[in-house]
């Protein structure tokens, strides 16, 4: 069994396109698609984890992500490499929700189609649905249970990556009930991860800043910079999750502690 990084580039997927145990999804829906994509590929919308963390309602959404993964014609024994139009945003969660089903072996493509150096393919493909059986990972989405059941584990980070203001409870968003930071969290704005949109600093850089934990789960308000922050500390090599209810959730609950100042 071939191994496979959480991110990889265009010269390792020009090296390894065309293996038969390699499955491209391009998770941008299948009109984006149709209009132009790497070839070889095949249209994969598997969507985002959801904002709320119930482990009833992970329970139910993982089959159902296993069951498109199946129309699709992945099977779980393959390679799955995701890609988007080239800054993360579509192909990271959609990574967390391959993952979720049970997909045993999934990276995302650094520079989604945008990096791509040479033509694209125009048209519609055809999918060939498949028979396979997934095992649910349900430790690939963090839940408020889980990170409060662990606040003080030391072989866990819990990275905030919202702004200082939020980070401090001085200025968070007026949708939230309570402001503040769930407690033991370490403070690095999303930018601080990023060169420019899309493009991660080098993993020795990214590693001065964050240090060498074992399991990183990175949270924001509702999922959306923490999903680019999973991105690039995947890139760097690390056990990073994405926390995708945020402070949106865990402020809801008035039985979870929280920090300020």
């Amino acid at each position: 069994m071939s191994e496979l990084p959480s991110i990889v580039d265009v010269a390792w997927l020009e090296t390894e396109l065309g293996a038969q145990d390699l499955f491209l999804g391009d998770v941008r829906g299948p009109n984006a698609h149709a209009r132009g994509h790497i070839p070889g590929s095949r249209p994969l919308v598997l969507g985002s984890p959801p904002p709320m963390s119930d482990p009833e309602m992970l329970k139910a959404l993982a089959p159902e992500v296993g069951l498109r993964l199946r129309r699709h014609g992945v099977t779980g024994g393959e390679r799955l490499v995701l890609y988007d139009r080239g800054d993360g945003v579509g192909a990271m969660p959609a990574a967390q929700m391959a993952e979720l089903a049970g997909h045993p072996r999934v990276a995302v493509l650094l520079g989604g189609v945008a990096a791509w150096p040479r033509e694209l393919e125009v048209g519609q493909v055809e999918l060939h649905p498949v028979k396979a059986t997934f095992e649910p990972r349900f430790d690939a989405i963090p839940t408020r249970d889980e990170l409060s059941g662990r606040l003080g584990d030391e072989t866990l980070l819990i990275l905030d990556v919202r702004s200082e203001e939020e980070f401090r409870g001085k200025q968070g968003y007026p949708c939230d009930p309570r402001q503040g930071r769930i407690p033991g969290a370490r403070h690095l704005p999303v930018e601080e991860l990023f060169a420019a949109p899309g493009q991660p600093l080098p993993p020795d850089q990214i590693r001065v800043r964050v240090g060498d934990p074992n399991d990183i789960v990175a949270y924001c308000h509702s999922g959306s910079r923490s999903s680019l922050a999973t991105f690039a500390l995947r890139t760097a090599g690390y056990r990073a999750r994405n926390y995708a209810g945020s402070w949106h959730e865990w402020s809801r609950h008035d039985d979870l502690p929280l920090e300020r100042g």
